[in-house]
């Protein structure tokens, strides 16, 4: 008999993988941008939030934080070094403005962190109170990141076109939520199971959307920019 724990570790593999074509869908959109040498009309803040949320999980996968997160970790730290080279590649050809904001960004980040750090390290003596902190804002960040795309959803039913809503990420997102949903349930982890848990429901609504309006849609092959659906953890 496959004991929990084998079980868990496979899901678990699985979800990095599939975590990790999630952190590579914005490939194209760089390529576009160094191939232009211009950033353009493109957003950092969708990088930026990602990179904030893959290091409160790798925070949160210190074994001194939560034991027995190495999968967590890995897939994160993964991630951390992914966005750290989007957000250097957005920096150099962006605008004055643009590259203004990324730094004021990542010295909100880098100054929270440090009392974040501070607070768990000198204020929680324990691995559950470590966690609890840690976890509660991992959740915030996590949730957060899987609701990202419906803020398309008014923009949808105004145009009655899903041309801004491509079904893939919908259906990646559904996968991968599911997976690190099962990960956490199998040995029960709270703290990625609220937000992977939504993110499930939030790709649900996504794909319902989407065959809500596919047949109205004028162009289907539009080629626009999209947010990167945030992997948890």
């Amino acid at each position: 008999m496959v004991s929990p724990d084998v079980v868990r570790n496979i899901v678990g593999i699985l979800g990095n993988i599939i975590s990790l074509g999630l952190f590579l869908t914005p490939v194209p959109t760089f390529w576009t941008i160094i191939e232009k040498k211009d950033a353009g009309e493109f957003s950092p803040d969708p990088y930026l939030a990602t990179l904030v949320n893959c290091i409160l999980w790798v925070f949160y996968g210190l074994p001194f934080v939560h034991p027995n997160s190495m999968l967590v970790l890995t897939i994160n730290g993964t991630g951390l070094v992914i966005e750290s080279i989007y957000i250097a590649i957005f920096f150099s050809l962006a605008s004055s403005k643009k590259r203004t904001r990324i730094l004021l960004v990542l010295g909100a980040v880098a100054v929270f962190m440090v009392g974040l750090v501070l607070v768990v390290l000198l204020g929680a003596d324990t691995y559950e109170e470590r966690s609890l902190i840690v976890g509660t804002i991992c959740v915030i960040a996590g949730t957060a990141m899987y609701a990202a795309p419906l803020t398309v959803i008014q923009k949808v039913i105004r145009t009655k076109s899903v041309e801004f809503m491509p079904i893939s990420l919908s259906l990646v997102g559904l996968l991968n939520g599911t997976c690190w949903t099962t990960y956490a349930l199998i040995k029960f982890d709270l703290y990625i199971t609220i937000p992977n848990g939504l993110g499930v429901m939030f790709s649900i609504a996504q794909v319902i959307l989407y065959l809500c309006y596919y047949n109205a849609t004028p162009n289907k092959d539009a080629n626009v920019e999209m947010s990167p659906i945030q992997t948890t953890p």
